[in-house]
């Protein structure tokens, strides 16, 4: 039996190219995608045109929500929210627990979110770094274990990528796995092993790189 899991982490975010958005948000931990980072999740889209995904699990963060979504589209496929993917909620980073946008309001932004799936694994504020990646790496296990053999795509943070992957992998992935903006990782089963086939394909994204240096 074979299984193909292909984890992406989210397009470029609004307050790393303007720092000063983070002062006035009312959800500062929850930014959208920047305008190129919007181009970026519809190259990510573009590039999974075609693969035999057949579900779409993403953090319900904005970010991701919205990376997720230009897949989607292409896929004519839903979204299922999956807390277990979330950022790492580090107290370094952020001073309470994140707020964020509510189900019935991203699902109003995004009609494509399945409101009917019911997220597999909690998490928690705060947490270290050994349980974001333990609680990313056991949603890995448990989507890629229900929804066996059919192939899905996981859209979270670098760091839940990571964790991800570690989860499927094993330990290999924290040298091997690079999660930059947008990266995309694919793992493929072959019964009982994982294998990890893609490290981080950005290839994708020479046009959007290019954009930001001219500008």
């Amino acid at each position: 039996m074979s299984q193909i899991v292909w984890i992406a982490r989210h397009a470029n975010r609004l307050d790393f190219v303007n720092p000063d958005w983070f002062l006035t948000a009312e959800r500062r931990y929850d930014p959208p995608l920047s305008e190129d980072g919007l181009v970026q999740a519809q190259q990510l889209a573009n590039r999974l045109k075609g693969e035999n995904i057949t579900h779409i699990f993403a953090s319900p963060f904005l970010r991701t929500v919205q990376t997720a979504n230009a897949v989607a589209e292409i896929l004519d496929l839903p979204i299922k929210l999956e807390t277990g993917l979330s950022e790492w909620l580090n107290p370094a980073w952020m001073t309470e627990e994140p707020q964020r946008l509510s189900i019935p309001a991203l699902a109003e932004l995004f009609p494509r979110i399945d409101t009917s799936y019911t997220s597999r694994i909690a998490v928690n504020y705060p947490e270290t770094y050994e349980q974001m990646l333990e609680r990313s790496g056991q949603t890995a296990r448990c989507l890629t274990l229900e929804f066996s053999p059919e192939d899905i795509l996981l859209v979270g943070h670098g760091a839940s990528v990571l964790g991800a992957t570690i989860g499927l992998v094993g330990e290999i992935a924290r040298t091997q796995v690079k999660a930059t903006l947008c990266s995309l990782v694919k793992v493929v089963r072959q019964e009982p092993e994982w294998f990890l086939e893609l490290k981080g394909d950005t290839s994708h994204l020479t046009q959007v790189e290019e954009v930001i240096r001219l500008n």
